[in-house]
């Protein structure tokens, strides 16, 4: 087992990493921008290093000092969270050849499953279902409208690096294609450094399932079952529970199924998910990506399974078997995740960036809250906005909406501006409680509240 690892992120993430290896006897060396040399992360770890200014690239996506860092504290391995490099298939490689250990996926695996088109060529010849549309990148205007015209109108341009919704347009025709091929691309480039992108057919009326794997370096991979994503706006999740009320137990065998499947076919070990979109007309499950890395939403699976997520991570990058059989997965009640971010709703979701006067997080009974504020922290302007992930766990999902409704009562973040009131509307809505919504519906009903 490793005796020191160093943590290349920051914010609440960092903070989960750094408790799972202080329970595990594993000394933490967190890294820091000037930015964030007041979070919690700093304050937790057992050393804290400063790797550069606040812009993103001078620090917490440079590899040089992030290198440099676990060099100088001498640890055996580096856990990239989600998130920054935690993709970075030569971060992973760098790691390697300084005999750091990557507590992630291989090189290997990372390439060949988190590059989307790839991907979906290794689904392909595994028979794990993915949508119409193009088996390869997309050479040219033509190539894509040829594809279109084939599977039909509206489709989707997908980037092939990356996530959050980047270098994503859809298309009802002919000239929107041509349009969106070229900003799908441009932005690819800009978000990912790689403008590769691919076309499948839309399907308008879906759900977000998204089923956790976790795999050891003995050849063992195991699901933990499924998480229902589908409360979204612009791509971007937002409320994410599990089990999925939308599926019955012959549906989520099949997508779990197909996801090790996945895995298996590509050599895949670590913590990693499938996502898939669920078309509620057919009932069919079509792939959407693989995140070779540690969830957000991780939180729900551990609270319904018992399974540390984190811990089994770095067991396994240390070369240990898993602990248990998919037989010994068994799942108890009903979790649900809230992201509470630092915006605010009712001016288009703008950024709320600034010094936290009061931050009293909810308790009580199946309450779990990961965060790395607290009452005088300032939300820097330079990263993600999310501040806290709020989770329930209950025997049942009207009972975990009800807690997560209480708790979203009590908790107060003041004076900046959260999603907490977003969360309070949406535990209220009659769609969401009976489950009767699709990965459009808070777009829908955010539009409606305008007119």
């Amino acid at each position: 087992m490793f005796s020191r690892i160093l943590i290349a992120n920051r914010g609440e993430i960092a903070v989960r990493i750094i408790r799972a290896a202080r329970e595990m006897g594993i000394s933490s060396v967190a890294v820091y921008s000037t930015a964030d040399k007041n979070s919690a992360h700093v304050r937790l770890a057992d050393q804290a290093i400063c790797i550069g200014p606040p812009p993103s690239s001078e620090s917490y996506l440079n590899i040089p000092r992030i290198i440099s860092a676990a060099e100088v504290a001498n640890v055996d391995a580096i856990h990239p969270g989600y998130g920054f490099l935690s993709e970075n298939s030569h971060f992973a490689e760098v790691c390697r050849s300084c005999k750091i250990e990557f507590i992630g996926p291989s090189v290997e695996s990372m390439a060949m499953l988190g590059g989307k088109v790839s991907c979906k060529q290794i689904a392909i010849k595994n028979k794990v279902p993915t949508s119409p549309g193009s088996k390869g990148k997309i050479e040219s205007e033509e190539d894509a409208i040829k594809i279109a015209r084939e599977i039909g109108y509206p489709v989707i341009v997908k980037a092939s690096a990356g996530g959050g919704g980047r270098g994503m347009r859809v298309a009802h025709n002919d000239i929107a294609l041509a349009s969106g091929l070229k900003s799908a691309m441009a932005e690819a480039q800009g978000a990912f450094g790689d403008a590769t992108v691919y076309v499948e057919k839309f399907i308008e009326h879906a759900r977000h399932i998204e089923v956790q794997v976790i795999g050891d370096q003995h050849g063992n991979v195991l699901h933990l079952g499924e998480r229902d994503c589908t409360m979204q706006r612009r791509h971007q999740k937002l409320i994410e529970e599990s089990p999925s009320p939308a599926l019955n137990d012959k549906q989520r065998e099949e997508v779990c199924g197909a996801a090790v499947r996945l895995c298996k076919a590509a050599g895949y070990y670590s913590a990693g998910t499938v996502e898939f979109l669920f078309d509620i007309a057919s009932k069919q499950f079509y792939l959407m990506e693989v995140n070779t890395r540690v969830q957000v939403e991780h939180p729900v699976t551990e609270l319904v399974t018992g399974i540390d997520i984190v811990k089994t991570q770095i067991r396994v990058a240390a070369g240990e078997k898993l602990g248990f059989s998919q037989k010994d997965v068994k799942h108890s009640g009903h979790a649900i995740e809230v992201r509470i971010n630092a915006e605010d709703p009712a001016r288009g979701f703008i950024p709320s960036p600034g010094r936290i006067a009061q931050f009293d997080p909810p308790g009580g009974p199946g309450v779990r809250m990961d965060t790395h504020c607290y009452s005088g922290y300032t939300v820097p302007p330079n990263y993600d906005s999310m501040i806290a992930k709020l989770i329930v766990h209950k025997p049942t999902r009207d009972e975990a909406i009800a807690t997560l409704r209480r708790a979203l009562a009590e908790f107060r973040v003041e004076p900046i501006k959260t999603t907490i009131p977003l969360h309070a509307m949406l535990m209220n809505n009659g769609n969401f409680i009976r489950s009767e919504v699709d990965i459009h519906f808070v777009e829908r009903l955010l539009e409606s509240k305008k007119s």
